[in-house]
This record gives C-alpha cells, structure tokens and sequence, in this order.
C-alpha cells in the first residue's frame, strides 16, 4: 500500500512540473577562426563555407545557391539557402535553421522549391525570392532526397527510400530485436551501407496549388536504384520537354549479377500509359545523365563503351527520338566529357572537359561536332549553367575552394561572384602551385603539379612530400580536398610533388588504360622518376623525402614501402589496398577488381590475373624499413578496414615504427569535423617526426 501511495505522490508531483522545453538547436554559420602568421591550418580549413548547388533564375538574372558552415564543437554542419543577382550583387541569405536547405529549383523567376531537413524527414519546401512566405508544401511518409518540376510547372518528381526486400523481422516476425541478416547473394552492401530491402526510386506527383498531391511510383515493386547508388543524384533524371515522360538511369540487375556489373541503361517513362522503354538497350557500359534537347526531339547522355571497366571514357552520345537513330559525337575527341547543358536553339551543348590535368568548360556544335574550349587556365570547373547570354560555373583550385563564376561564353572571361571565404582568403598566405612535364622510364612525360611552401625561399631545403593519387583512375587536377588538400599539406613547410602517373584521367583514354592489369608497374616508376627529378633541386632536402597516399595511392605507398630502395623516411597509406586478393574477395563493386587485375587469384591459368596479384604490396613486407601511419574507417565497404589493419599489425610484427589511426564510424573518407581535424593533426605530428630535423 506504501508503495501506491508513493507512485500516486510522485505522479502529482510530475504532473506539476512543467515539462522542459527541447533546447533549439544553434544555426551554424560563417566564423571568423584564428589565423597566425597567414597560415592554413586544419581549424582554418574548417571555417570555410562549402558551396553546395546553384540554380538559375528562368530569366537568368538571379542565381540560387546553398552553402555549408560546420561547427567544430558541435561536430555537425548545417546547410542554408542565399540568393544573388548574377553579377553578384544584391547578396540574400533566404533560411536559416540548423537544419540543411539543399536542392533549390526555380518554380517560376520569383519562387524557389527546395528539399528541408526540418522537422520528422526531409520535405519539399518552397519561400518567394524576398525570403517571404517559407512553408511546406509536401508531407511524404519517408525522406525525399531529390526533386524536379516539370516543364510546365503543373507536375514534380522526387526519388525517395522504398522497402521492396523482406528484412529479419519480416520473416521471423518473433523476433523483432534481432540484428542478425540472412544473405544469400552478392552486393549485400554498398560504399558504407548494409542492404536493407529499401531501394531509391522516382515518384511523380501533381504540383497545384503548391502543394504536392497524388504520388506515384515510377518504378513499382522493382529491385532496382534510381538514382545510382551511391553516388548519384538529380543528374541522373530528366523531364521531357512536353512534361509526359521521364528520362532515368537505372542499373536493372540484382545480386552477383549487379556486382559484377556496370551495365546501366537510360529508360523513358511515359506518364500516361505508364510504359517503360530502354533507351540503351544493346549498350554494355554505364549510360547515365540523360538531357533532353529544348525542342524535345533529342537527348544527349554519357556513355561508356567497355562493360566491367568504371573508367573507360565517358562519350557524348545523342538519339534522334523520332527514329531512334544514336549518334556518337565525341569519337576524334580523347577525352571524358561531363555536364550537358543545351542551348535553347538546339544547336550547341556546353560541356565540362578534365583535360592536361584541369576541368574546363567546352561548347559543342551539334551539326559539325566541333569542340571549343571557353575558359583555360589552372582551375577545376565543377559545373556550367546558362544564364541569358552568360554562363554561371563553379570551381575550385589547389590554393581556393568552391566560389560561383560568371562566364562570357563568347572570350571566355571569368568574374567570381559569390566570395563566400573571401574574408578568410583575404588573411592568408597561400602557397604557390607550378607545373612541370618530367621524363619517365619509357621516355613518355608525366605531368606534376609541384605545390611551394608559402613565402618559399630557394635558398632553403625543406622536406617534400610525393603525393600518390587513388583511385587507380582519377584527376590530379586542381582540386580541393578538405583532408588531402594539398595547400594545408605546403602550408606545414613541405613541398608536394604531385605526378599524374599511368593510370590518371584528363590526359586521353590510352593514358588512363595503361594501369588497368599493371598495378605496381609503370604507374610506380612514374612516380618515382617524378620525385627523382625534383629531388635534384637544391631546395629539396632529399634525406627527408615522404609518401602519402589514400585508397589507391594507399596501395601505391605499401608498394612503395617494400620497393622503395630507401628514398623515403617516412609514409602514410589511407584507407588503401594492402592484401590484393583479400581485397578481390571483400570489396562490394565486383567488377572493379575483375577488371583491374584481369580475373581471379584462384585461375592459375590466367596470367594476367597471377602477374596482378604477384604485385600485391604485402608480398613485399619483407623489405619493409621505414616507419608508417595507417589510416582506415570502419564503415569503409569499398577497402575494407581489415586490410589497414594488416598492415599496422605486419609493420608492429616486423618491427617498423607505426601507428594506426582507425575512425569505426568513418567510410573511406573522414566527413566529421573533430574527427577531420584529428586526422589533420596526425598527419602533420607523422610527418613531422620523422622528416624534420630535431
């Protein structure tokens, strides 16, 4: 009886207190960090607000854009929408929550939609460009991670989670707690994530009145991603111009079929007969990125011509859809294209190129299938839209992040227009970026980028740093990395030689496929007659030469370290292969090691296939000497940490100074703010120790 007396107290007592409200969480906006001397540090680096989407007024006169800020004590960032004249002028910040405003779309020259995190999930929003009148206009069960408004304004699409795969509890319906996962075929998980059953597909939707009525899926009770996973997005769909049918890319296989597969295909969905045809049927490779012509009749898209292989050239292909007719327009050009963008007579395409070790913006004439470069320089373009007579892009460069441009397509003059770091920039001592063309073994020249210290003095020797890019096929471009960002890397006192060896894009197809099924051969000489050369330079203090490398360049520093022949004194391998044939059987896209070593370790007959793995770095332990850092992420799927681990454990058995720095919830890249500024500090107290002098 005591004891009821006793509950009924503390439930009047409970009753007549109110209840707390949640704390609101804080908006995360620009900062003003500490800056010493003009130097970069990884504090600094954080500071700097991240350039997100921008879309195009319909008149072209106003450019919508987002815009990241991350808080280092909070660990999170949180995204906000800003609106701009396009030249820059009349600056407007129109949210500002904790939450992330991303995927802003014009509905007409006065109105913008664009996807929320605030609230339960991830909604449709829309607010006047003054900033007035913000409200939720979709109320969908899950998250919706992507939108589109038709044409004519009247529909919408949007790619949302869907079940479609009975999971443990579905089955066993008892035993709801259960984590335990039944697996019975291949691709049972992807980059970071486990499969779940759920998979991403299109919904298509009324847009009246704004709000979002009468949801439909696309792509009923099928297995299959649209966008593809996990990198995909928007770019990915297309509305037709007449606003009756719907352009996706899907990869329509499942299982070990999926694993070993790049096989993906452009299909048109009419939505009134609600039937499906496969635009690319016959097409081998991934075809991706579908873009209708303003008048209709045609759409371009990228395509790769050779199945299994991820790299292979990404070719402008256009169909004439009234007779299905395809037409390969880039077959004399070496060289990858991304990011079509129509002009509104149909005549001409504007086009990203990575070329010589650059992104630039190209224009396409559609009827002679010349190619033009518009802008030049030492610059990465992300993207190009067309805004009136100007074009609008984005781009980074090894010593400046992501900033908006403004294009004149006719001499290809630039204007930034966003200056979203501009007061951070302002107060830093940026290093200086040269290129030089070095001889390799075979007398072919590999490009460098060589990355000086700030206030650089000839006169002085500093330790330098061979930079190994992953991949194995990817730019080094002019990119900027918030961990393998080579301005921070100068700014500790190193030179960075950073070499374009076999196997990199932006320099023709031919010079991308000769790393394919020669891992740890030319590649490897490449670089090391790179770092070679430079160490003759008087400024170079060649007894304190270092590695550095992730994913690829993480197994390229194993090698390395097994074949080195003393030139380095320090290295440091992220997230990389270091067991060939472990990572053939544990890594999720299939088809990439099949590819790249040519077959299975167990084909004794396959040659090709035994010389690959005869080149894997942990037959190489025993000439291990020099002391290294191993960085890995335990949600990383692509390279499982389990190959970071063996190579810490072989260095600790050996001998070897070494240091294991694991992130378990991490994937191949560090994405959290503490844990990003911890992998900064190590890699510099690494470098540091063992490269200059006491």
């Amino acid at each position: 009886m005591k004891y009821q007396i006793l509950i009924a107290a503390l439930v009047i007592i409970a009753a007549s207190c109110s209840t707390p409200e949640k704390p609101k969480e804080m908006v995360i906006g620009p900062s003003s960090p500490k800056i010493e001397n003009g130097v970069l540090t990884p504090e600094v680096l954080w500071s700097f607000g991240r350039l997100g989407e921008t879309a195009i007024s319909p008149n072209g006169s106003l450019a919508a854009y987002t815009v990241s800020y991350y808080s280092i004590e909070q660990n999170k960032s949180n995204s906000d929408l800003f609106i701009m004249n396009i030249d820059g002028s009349n600056k407007k910040q129109l949210t500002s929550t904790s939450a992330h405003e991303f995927n802003p779309a014009w509905i007409n020259d006065s109105k913008i939609a664009f996807i929320s995190t605030e609230g339960e999930t991830a909604q449709i929003w829309t607010i006047n460009a003054d900033g007035s009148d913000q409200q939720k206009v979709s109320s969908y069960e899950s998250d919706i991670n992507g939108f589109q408004i038709s044409p004519k304004g009247d529909k919408i699409l949007f790619f949302s989670e869907v079940k479609i795969d009975k999971n443990t509890a579905d089955i066993y319906p008892d035993l709801p707690k259960s984590s335990g996962m039944m697996i019975n075929d291949l691709m049972y998980r992807h980059w970071d994530s486990w499969e779940d059953g759920y998979y991403s597909h299109i919904f298509v939707a009324d847009f009246n009145n704004g709000m979002v009525t009468n949801i439909n899926d696309i792509m009923p009770n099928e297995p299959y991603d649209s966008p593809l996973k996990p990198f995909g997005g928007s770019e990915e769909i297309a509305w037709a111009p007449n606003g009756k049918e719907i352009a996706y890319t899907c990869k329509k296989n499942t299982g070990k079929e999926y694993a070993f597969s790049t096989n993906s295909d452009i299909y048109l969905y009419n939505i009134e007969n609600k039937e499906v045809k496969n635009l690319t049927e016959g097409m081998k490779g991934y075809d991706k990125a579908p873009v209708f012509s303003p008048d209709g009749s045609k759409m371009a898209w990228l395509s790769m011509e050779r199945a299994g292989f991820e790299a292979d050239k990404d070719r402008l292909f256009i169909l004439d859809i009234a007779t299905g007719q395809k037409t390969y327009m880039t077959p004399d050009f070496d060289y990858s294209v991304s990011n079509i963008q129509w002009t509104e007579d149909g005549n001409s395409i504007f086009l990203i190129v990575g070329i010589n070790a650059t992104y630039q913006v190209y224009k396409m004439d559609i009827a002679t299938k010349e190619l033009v470069a518009i802008t030049k320089g030492n610059h990465d373009y992300h993207s190009v839209q067309i805004a009136g007579n100007m074009l609008i892009g984005d781009k980074v460069s090894i010593t400046k992040p992501a900033e908006i441009y403004s294009i004149n397509p006719n001499t290809g003059d630039e204007t930034e227009i966003s200056s979203i770091n501009k007061d951070i920039l302002d107060k830093l001592t940026m290093p200086t970026v040269e290129q030089r063309w070095i001889k390799s073994t075979d007398g072919k020249m590999v490009h460098n980028w060589i990355i000086l210290p700030p206030n650089f003095d000839k006169s002085k020797k500093y330790p330098t740093i061979l930079y190994c890019e992953g991949g194995p096929q990817s730019a080094v471009s002019q990119f900027w990395s918030y961990r393998w960002n080579f301005s921070i890397m100068a700014s500790n006192g190193y030179v960075i030689v950073a070499p374009s060896r076999r196997g990199t894009l932006t320099f023709g197809q031919s010079w991308t496929d000769q790393i394919s099924k020669d891992h740890g051969g030319q590649e490897m000489k490449d670089l090391l007659a790179s770092i070679d050369e430079v160490s003759k330079e008087p400024w170079v203090d060649k007894e304190h030469l270092g590695a550095v490398g992730a994913s690829y360049g993480g197994y390229t520093v194993f090698w390395l370290a097994g074949n080195h022949n003393k030139r380095f004194k320090a290295f440091i391998a992220h997230c990389g292969v270091f067991n060939s044939e472990m990572e053939y059987l544990t890594t999720e896209e299939m088809f990439f090691d099949e590819w790249e070593m040519g077959g299975a370790p167990w084909d004794a007959n396959n040659a090709v296939a035994q010389k690959s793995f005869a080149h894997s770095p942990h037959k190489y332990v025993k000439n291990w000497d020099t002391p290294i850092l191993v960085i890995h992420g335990g949600k990383d799927f692509r390279i499982p940490y389990t190959q970071g681990m063996a190579a810490f454990n072989t260095a600790q058995m050996l001998g070897i100074p070494s240091k294991f720095l694991f992130f378990p919830d991490e994937s191949h890249w560090v994405l959290k703010p503490q844990n990003g500024i911890l992998w900064q500090r190590e890699f510099k107290g690494w470098l540091d120790k063992w490269l200059k002098e006491k």
